[in-house]
């Protein structure tokens, strides 16, 4: 087919760059902290099976301990409440693994106030000076949080009032899942919503929004800065875990150069 095989051509010679905005999983990832009396995940492990050794003396290999909702993570739409009759993470139609995706920077914002919210005029700011959101889209939303999660207080950020983190209003988020055309929302902070959500009407609106309109999410998202405003593709890798609610996730992107 020419159309891949000048694909795999532009690849060969970097006039298109994969650009790789997953967070590297280990056990220093850092994780979502729910107060009591709700459960928690647990982070991420290893544990050697054998590794060149009388357990196996030619191969190296781990067992994994995780959550579905650890680092880079896709949400499926039955994580949340508003999305319990929709799809598993397992369901989701591949073709919707590919799409294109548009990057709204609020990083200046997010840098002055760590509660930042964005509005719904904010995104018709941006709209005016970069085009239409993309018809079955991803916004992928940059506040500069990337730079915070080698140091898992300060992705956080957490005090004795909770989580400071920035996010999306309540009202922004129902008008982005309901009246735009996008199919997913990519952030770099630990979860889709706010640090302050759970206090928001709904509480994090997010995810009732999105995940209830049959739409995705994505978090602790990279390299948001090396992306175009437009013009990227977004490929989204989660596992087709059966009855899953999300899952870890090798996201990348293919920029023109």
């Amino acid at each position: 087919m020419p159309v891949l095989n000048d694909l795999l051509a532009a690849l060969a010679d970097g006039s298109v760059e994969v650009v790789d905005l997953t967070a590297p999983l280990s056990e220093s990832t850092p994780i979502l902290h729910l107060p009591e009396p709700f459960a928690n995940t647990v982070p991420f492990s290893l544990t050697e099976i054998s590794r060149y050794d009388d357990r196996g003396p030619a191969w190296y290999w781990n067992d994994i301990r995780t959550g579905e909702h650890v680092g880079t993570h896709f949400d499926a739409p039955v994580h949340w409440v508003t999305g319990r009759e929709r799809e598993d993470v397992s369901q989701v139609p591949p073709r919707r693994l590919v799409a294109p995706a548009v990057v709204l920077d609020a990083s200046a914002h997010a840098a002055a106030d760590p509660d930042f919210l964005l509005e719904i005029d904010h995104v018709r700011d941006w709209e005016k000076s970069n085009g239409p959101l993309p018809e079955g889209g991803w916004l992928l939303y940059r506040t500069g949080w990337d730079a915070r999660s080698g140091d898992g207080d300060a992705f956080l950020n957490a005090d004795e009032t909770g989580s400071h983190t920035p996010g999306i209003s309540a009202e922004c988020a129902r008008w982005l899942a309901e009246e735009t055309p996008l199919q997913g929302l990519g952030v770099e902070t630990v979860g889709t919503d706010a640090g302050a959500a759970h206090s928001f009407d709904p509480p994090f609106p997010c995810h009732s929004y999105f995940l209830g309109a049959g739409k995705y999410g994505l978090t602790q998202l990279q390299n948001l800065e090396r992306l175009p405003v437009r013009g990227a593709v977004l490929v989204a890798t989660p596992l087709p875990i059966v009855g899953g609610s999300g899952s870890p996730a090798r996201v990348l992107a293919l920029v023109e150069r």
